[in-house]
């Protein structure tokens, strides 16, 4: 039985989606304030964490944040009422894996909690087909080395430090080399969704990875194809 933590403080909410949740088969654990919510995480073996970002004691960004310094792997899905741009991707930035925004139906909570359940057990070591493989856990494409096993990730032998987003996308692309991606296609790979979010996150997050890793222009590993999305080919 899948183990799910919901940290949230409205009672209400939280009496739906427990008994909601446990009528699907899935083992709830709840925590009403962050501060105890990032306690239960370090103390247990959870297989998703849902999350409120307005939350007493300690708010939501934050608690991911924390969460995200001792564990990298566990999904994270943001549950709130801030439905903006900015606050979606500063909760995708924060470290979390997807977000919904109140009030939502029960249908499309239930779908996105069987999405990042899917995905983090066929997420630990994606097959890879084109590039470089110098052993089992290590990909080279260019001079960019990814070592799966630590999740290390270097270029040019400088250590570069990503998100557990970031690094999905990252794999995605090593996965797909030299092929022109949608962003509909790495919606869907990397945030386990197939339409459109209504926000520019993978723009956004194509950017963060070009910040870390293509810092000079002549030397670029990701380029965009104007219409068509990107693709990571050598320079």
């Amino acid at each position: 039985m899948k183990k799910i933590i919901l940290i949230e403080d409205e009672t209400s909410v939280v009496s739906f989606i427990k008994k909601g949740l446990q009528e699907k088969g899935y083992e709830i654990s709840v925590a009403f304030d962050g501060r105890t919510g990032v306690q239960l995480v370090q103390a247990n073996d959870f297989d998703l964490v849902i999350l409120d970002i307005m939350l007493p004691e300690m708010n939501g960004i934050d608690v991911c944040k924390e969460i995200r310094k001792t564990n990298k792997n566990v999904p994270i899905l943001f549950l709130t009422a801030l439905g903006t741009s900015e606050n979606i991707v500063l909760g995708l930035e924060s470290g979390g894996d997807d977000y919904l925004v109140k009030p939502f139906k029960f249908i499309e909570l239930v779908a996105r909690v069987k999405s990042l359940l899917r995905r983090s057990n066929t997420n630990t070591t994606p097959e890879v087909a084109e590039p470089e493989i110098d052993n089992e856990h290590v990909l080279q494409f260019s001079d960019l080395v990814v070592n799966d096993y630590t999740k290390k990730v270097t270029r040019s032998g400088e250590e570069i430090s990503l998100t557990s987003t970031e690094y999905k996308l990252l794999l995605y692309f090593l996965n797909n080399p030299e092929k022109v991606i949608s962003r509909a296609e790495i919606l869907d790979a990397v945030w386990g969704v197939n339409y459109e979010l209504g926000t520019n996150v993978v723009d956004v997050y194509v950017n963060y990875l070009r910040k870390k890793m293509d810092q000079q222009d002549d030397n670029k590993l990701i380029h965009t194809v104007i219409g068509m999305g990107y693709v990571l080919k050598k320079p």
